[in-house]
């Protein structure tokens, strides 16, 4: 089927993501953006003129959000699974912003030799959080890929971000809270120093599900732990800073 010039294959469809006018193409089969991925583009920052780059990008869905928010200058999608950094390819450019974000298709694993030392001012990661110690029965699955440690580790994103930053550039990352003294273990390690933190709760007295970091390369011990988010205020009702954080 077709939408314009842009194909959609079997079980694809376009999402509003009511921002710009801007959609994006989604596949229930293999890995749909959640929650966490837009947290991650309301935390973010970019400045105007910066350069920009998503580490396993999956559908091109934190590019295109912080596109819509920002002025940086131009924002780099890495993706290893071919399909969905082809997928991601087509959501540009149904878009049109073929001249604002790129889809690299490729291992974050070496993404610093491949897109060069010290080049970006920003990186960005909501990277697998499920490490050995959990259970994984199929990881030749996409939905595998995106949510369990097969082809990179923590280790892996936090060296590949360190090496693609330049000194003073900002990382910026969610993950799990159980997880967070190796978040920070790894930050610290390759220099990059936890600047922000934010704890997102999915309720008001619920423990909180996800953690949102900022580390600065080179950066000064100082870290600023910020009031948490909370998802609902009810069942199926968003509390209104996640309305705005979405944009409605």
């Amino acid at each position: 089927m077709e939408r314009g010039r842009i194909l959609l294959k079997e079980n694809e469809r376009v999402d509003d993501l009511q921002r710009n006018g801007y959609r994006i193409i989604q596949n229930k089969d293999k890995f749909c953006f959640g929650m966490d991925a837009v947290l991650l583009s309301g935390f973010a920052q970019v400045k105007p003129g910066e350069q920009v780059i998503d580490l396993g990008t999956g559908t091109g869905i934190i590019p295109i959000l912080l596109e819509a928010k920002y002025e940086g200058e131009h924002y780099t999608g890495l993706e290893i699974q071919k399909e969905m950094a082809e997928m991601a390819s087509r959501s540009v450019a149904l878009n049109g912003l073929q001249e604002k974000i790129s889809i690299v298709e490729g291992d974050l694993r070496n993404a610093g030799e491949r897109l060069g030392l010290s080049r970006f001012d920003v990186v960005t990661s909501n990277p697998p959080y499920m490490n050995h110690a959990h259970g994984l029965k199929n990881p030749d699955l996409p939905k595998a890929i995106a949510r369990h440690e097969v082809l990179c580790t923590l280790e892996d994103v936090v060296r590949e971000a360190a090496r693609l930053l330049r000194p003073g550039g900002r990382f910026y990352m969610v993950h799990r809270p159980h997880r967070l003294i190796e978040i920070i273990t790894a930050l610290t390690s390759h220099k990059l120093e936890p600047k922000r933190i934010k704890m997102v709760h999915p309720y008001i007295g619920r423990e909180a599900n996800m953690v949102l970091l900022e580390a600065v390369r080179g950066g000064r011990p100082m870290i600023k732990v910020e009031a948490p988010v909370v998802v609902y205020k009810e069942p199926g009702v968003y509390t209104e800073e996640i309305y705005d954080i979405y944009g409605y």
